[in-house]
């Protein structure tokens, strides 16, 4: 039996998990900033960094509680250190470091996409190889999954990441933060096929900074004119516009590396048209298709834990130097 502590605060929310042998969850708790950062329309770093500071100790302290464990019964403490904003990074990273000295348990570095991968082996039964799309709003990566801990991206985003796209579309049409959410929502009351905004390819990396200008172009005529935008109509073309891209490349990536499974991770993973048009897909090529509840989408300390527990057992370890690395590169 191997339990790791996994503790998360790449961004705005503070989170902690303990799981069991990797895909046990015993706990996981988040405390989301989102609420606070909708007053800006999007997340302040300098805040973000405060609120970890004032809620870490409580959420890894009630982690070890919800599990029913003390902390000397765990086998190590896993802790993003990046990629991510640096002050969010530093508040896992030094406060991981500090705990894990105290008890005298190992401490693992984990990179924070490489979490979201292993989102997938908590909630379905999958092992490597296999193809994972990972979107958030900092990401954008086709990865063709070796082992648990080798990785080959595939593609890439050349500029806007999916989530970053979702969240300034949904700032300009005036519909609030976090936008992915809000933009899944309305979209569902819309025509998709009411505006064709651009697909960018080039290859099988991705471009959305055309989308988003294209979305923002459109809006402003409308602005201009005088004329009620219509909101709906352009979240579901706008989404129709990214969905399509990211399924048609995945499923492309999936068969030129003759593999069968696909898998999503990240936030924009939540979105339901996504996960639709992603299955729908799978299924008429014969792929296996999986992806995470939609809690362990978007970030959260049980991903940490568990690819935490996977870098345990390949004998990556950190030390007291271990610094916060906002420009990580994602598969390191």
């Amino acid at each position: 039996m191997c339990l790791i502590l996994g503790i998360e605060s790449s961004c705005d929310e503070t989170a902690a998990s303990v799981t069991r042998n990797g895909v046990e969850v015993l706990s996981n708790v988040i405390d989301s900033q989102a609420d606070l950062h909708k007053l800006y329309g999007g997340v302040v770093p300098e805040i973000a960094s405060r609120k970890h500071i004032e809620k870490i100790t409580y959420v890894v302290e009630k982690a070890i509680a919800d599990a029913g464990i003390r902390k000397e019964d765990l086998d190590a403490v896993a802790v993003t250190n990046g990629p991510g904003l640096v002050g969010a990074l530093l508040a896992a990273t030094c406060f991981g470091k500090s705990f894990a000295y105290a008890i005298g348990k190992p401490l693992v570095p984990v990179n924070h996409i490489h979490g979201h991968i292993a989102a997938n082996y908590v909630a379905n039964p999958v092992k490597p190889p296999f193809v994972c799309l990972v979107a958030s709003g900092g990401h954008s990566h086709i990865v063709k999954v070796l082992d648990y801990d080798k990785f080959e991206i595939l593609g890439a985003t050349r500029d806007d990441a999916a989530g970053e796209a979702f969240d300034k579309v949904a700032r300009v049409i005036g519909i609030g933060y976090p936008g992915g959410p809000l933009i899944d929502k309305l979209a569902k009351e819309g025509d998709p096929n009411a505006y064709h905004f651009p697909r960018a390819v080039s290859g099988m990396d991705f471009s959305f900074s055309g989308v988003k200008t294209a979305v923002i172009n459109q809006v402003h005529q409308f602005e201009q004119k005088g004329e009620e935008v219509p909101r709906a109509d352009i979240a579901a073309s706008f989404q129709q516009a990214v969905v399509e891209v990211l399924v048609s490349h995945t499923i492309e990536c999936t068969k030129t590396s003759r593999l069968s499974t696909i898998c999503l991770a990240g936030g924009v993973a939540a979105n339901s048209e996504l996960r639709r048009q992603m299955k729908e897909a799978a299924d008429e090529n014969g792929f296996s298709f999986y992806c995470p509840p939609l809690e362990l989408c978007t970030d959260n300390g049980v991903m940490i834990s568990c690819a935490g527990y996977f870098n345990y057992k390949a004998g990556n370890r950190g030390d007291l130097t271990l610094n916060a690395i906002p420009q990580i590169k994602s598969f390191e």
